[in-house]
């Protein structure tokens, strides 16, 4: 007996309140639970009925929450890191240095 592997390819998918579910090409359908990513556990039904296929499926990307997932790593079970830069660190990142800020008038009396 033959068996030739190929490469999993993602047809469709579908995200649920709980899961992420991918329809392969070869027939095949894979779920990982939702948490796996916490850009789309934390994104909107819409934002997550939202997606393209990269390539000819060898993944997804989500472009209203900068997500890519792909066919392999769904079927590796790997789950995407939360980066270490929090979203004060990001907020104070956008601000102007000190140096660069305007001062307050004082009306002189």
């Amino acid at each position: 007996m033959n068996i030739v592997a190929s490469e999993p390819l993602v047809q469709d998918i579908r995200v649920t309140d709980d899961e992420i579910i991918a329809h392969l090409a070869d027939g095949r359908v894979i779920s990982v639970p939702l948490a796996w990513s916490w850009r789309l556990s934390e994104a909107t039904p819409q934002q997550r009925a939202n997606w393209r296929l990269i390539g000819s499926g060898q993944g997804v990307h989500w472009p209203d929450v900068d997500e890519d997932l792909s066919a392999e790593g769904l079927l590796q079970g790997v789950p995407a890191r939360r980066p270490a830069a929090t979203a004060a660190s990001k907020k104070r990142s956008r601000h102007k240095p000190a140096n660069q800020r305007v001062q307050e008038r004082v009306p002189h009396r």
